[in-house]
């Protein structure tokens, strides 16, 4: 409980009447800095979770690439997203050995699965949250990264999911446009074609 918690209540005990205006003031206060320790404890909680998925990530980045491609991108969240699965195989193995029947580990079990089915599907849909590491400063900044979540405000993050970085790796892959047109003009037409061969079996048919 917090120290102004604390002082509201300590107000409360000397107030008689529970319906005077001092006590339902004392009540909305206290009511009010509840619900701002609430918010600032799920901001940390939620500030912890992104910092640990940053750490994992950079301790699975390829080395010395940097900004990261689609490609690069899409396998390291794939990665991500299989990083319990010899946990899973080994509470599997528990569970074969023995015949036994009550599920041990269950709960962990449990919330494994549902978190690699949520994840799976932020994926598939909307995309994972991630900092941008398409972006070489991005990409720089997680590699250096501490730790430190007082940092979090100073990078830029981005859903990245299957479908579009496929399309942005297929687009990568695509030959410019300048290329495709060089390449285009330099194939002979079917009339440039023609006309050559004609003008050859002329020039045969003069030295016959």
């Amino acid at each position: 409980m917090s120290t102004a918690m604390k002082k509201e209540l300590a107000k409360a005990k000397k107030v008689l009447h529970p319906n005077s205006r001092k006590s339902i003031a004392i009540i909305k206060k206290t009511h009010k800095i509840s619900n701002r320790e609430k918010a600032k404890l799920g901001c940390a909680i939620k500030q912890n979770v992104i910092g640990e998925k940053m750490l994992w990530m950079q301790e699975h980045m390829v080395p010395d690439v940097c900004p990261y491609t689609p490609q690069l991108t899409a396998d390291l969240l794939e990665l991500y997203m299989a990083r319990h699965d010899k946990e899973l195989e080994q509470i599997s193995i528990k569970h074969s050995v023995g015949g036994r029947r009550h599920r041990q580990h269950a709960s962990r079990e449990d919330i494994i699965r549902m978190t690699k089915e949520r994840e799976r599907e932020e994926y598939n849909t909307c995309g994972i949250e991630i900092p941008d590491i398409l972006n070489s400063t991005q990409c720089t900044m997680l590699r250096k990264w501490d730790g430190e979540l007082r940092y979090l405000p100073n990078f830029e993050f981005r859903r990245f999911g299957k479908k579009h970085l496929n399309e942005l790796a297929q687009k990568k892959n695509k030959p410019p446009r300048q290329l495709l047109q060089k390449v285009s003009n330099s194939i002979p037409s079917v009339d440039e074609l023609t006309e050559n061969v004609q003008s050859r079996q002329r020039e045969v048919s003069t030295a016959d």
